[in-house]
């Protein structure tokens, strides 16, 4: 397995629409999610789609660490995953902002508007099907993590500017209001 090198803001195969992937099993393919694995568990992250080490294919890795899941069965944490050729379906009008960073923009956070309640749809690493109801935490890595299949970067969706920072300079604030 191998660190690999994480594209950053600003790079055009984040900017790209990814394509599909054809056999889930292959070799490169087993080889490309080890790394992408290993690349987002030292980065660390919850979260690492292909373009973002500059493979422009329909596949992400994931995880919900305990610290992050919140008390409904589906936000519950769950092991690093993944999943190939995803599809996504709002569940219901509510939609909340949710702070998101990103590997490929480090030091930065945003507010972004997600659903807060989706299904997703995909294959995992053996071509089987997956099928999960996602909430909270969990649903939004889920997003995030499509939208960069899509070349969409979290503040493309981001209405309101004032809530995007540095990560240092939003945590004093946060400590100073209390």
């Amino acid at each position: 397995m191998a660190i690999l090198k994480i594209a950053r803001m600003g790079h055009p195969v984040l900017l790209e629409k990814a394509a599909p992937v054809d056999d889930p099993t292959a070799p490169e393919i087993r080889r490309l999610v080890a790394d992408m694995m290993e690349t987002m568990l030292d980065a660390p992250g919850v979260g690492l789609a292909a373009p973002q080490v500059h493979v422009p294919l329909r596949l992400f890795v994931y995880r919900v660490p305990a610290a992050r899941g919140g008390d409904d069965p589906e936000d519950a944490p769950l092991a690093p995953s993944v999943l190939i050729n995803p599809e996504i379906e709002p569940l219901g009008d509510d939609i909340r902002l949710r702070w998101e960073g990103c590997l490929s923009i480090p030091g930065l956070r945003g507010a972004v508007p997600r659903p807060w309640r989706i299904r997703y749809r995909g294959l995992d690493a053996e071509g089987s099907p997956v099928e999960r109801i996602a909430a909270g935490f969990h649903a939004g890595v889920v997003q995030h993590e499509t939208d960069h299949l899509d070349g969409i970067l979290y503040p493309m969706r981001m209405t309101d500017f004032r809530l995007f920072g540095f990560d240092q300079e939003l945590a004093r604030a946060a400590e100073q209001a209390s």
